[in-house]
């Protein structure tokens, strides 16, 4: 499997046969690795959304109008209906939707989640994707829960977990989620992108090496074999 950090949240989970985008926030990324057009030529059959902030939505709609089907909560893929995606899957938390190139799984988030409009987009979330063979949690946008323990004992083999502070866990709380999630490797994302995102990843690094967790520290357009 390639993993192809996009910028920020987003990125492209590929198994040589499918292709999936999480939290395709590209136009409007000030540090996206990749543009638009290069990431619809990958011809992505699904996107996955954590919820419905505008550096997460992203452009969602781009991607479907290109064929791929949008996947989020029921609010999320309501949304995405009457926006013209014809090919959106409504779920929630606790739900599974199974696909060709695996499922995903809707987890907690303690965050805040509504349309770049202002409308509603429902509770946000975290997503336990299987795909390529591994097991992926994705943490979305999130303060630190205790819950995580049993996210984590699904048994993970990667966790994307955000470490900017201000609007979720800095690199500190980052690290103690490791505790609870006991993941084998980790990829931190949502950071740096804008000022007000502080959380430094040598700090996270330091954390997640104290607990024999390997991270990954990719730059925007960087690909991780995985």
């Amino acid at each position: 499997m390639q993993i192809t950090f996009i910028g920020h949240s987003s990125f492209l989970l590929d198994d040589g046969q499918h292709r999936v985008v999480i939290d395709p926030f590209i136009e409007g990324n000030p540090k996206a690795g990749l543009t638009l057009d290069q990431v619809k030529a990958r011809q992505p059959q699904t996107v996955l959304i954590s919820h419905a902030h505008g550096d997460h939505w992203g452009n969602a709609l781009d991607l479907a109008a290109g064929g791929a089907s949008i996947i989020g909560t029921a609010e999320i893929a309501g949304y995405a209906q009457k926006q013209g995606a014809a090919n959106a899957l409504p779920s929630n938390i606790g739900g599974t939707v199974r696909q060709p190139w695996g499922s995903v799984y809707f987890t907690p988030a303690w965050h805040s989640s509504s349309f770049p409009d202002g409308t509603y987009g429902g509770m946000p979330t975290g997503m336990v994707i299987e795909f390529g063979g591994k097991r992926l949690y994705f943490a979305g946008d999130t303060s630190l829960f205790s819950d995580m323990q049993l996210i984590g004992d699904r048994g993970l083999d990667l966790a994307f977990l955000p470490i900017g502070d201000n609007y979720t866990m800095g690199p500190e709380e980052a690290g103690r989620a490791l505790d609870l999630l006991r993941p084998r490797d980790v990829i931190p994302m949502h950071y740096g992108t804008f000022p007000v995102l502080t959380g430094d990843p040598q700090v996270f690094a330091r954390e997640a090496e104290q607990r024999g967790v390997k991270v990954h520290l990719l730059q925007p357009g960087e690909t991780l074999d995985y």
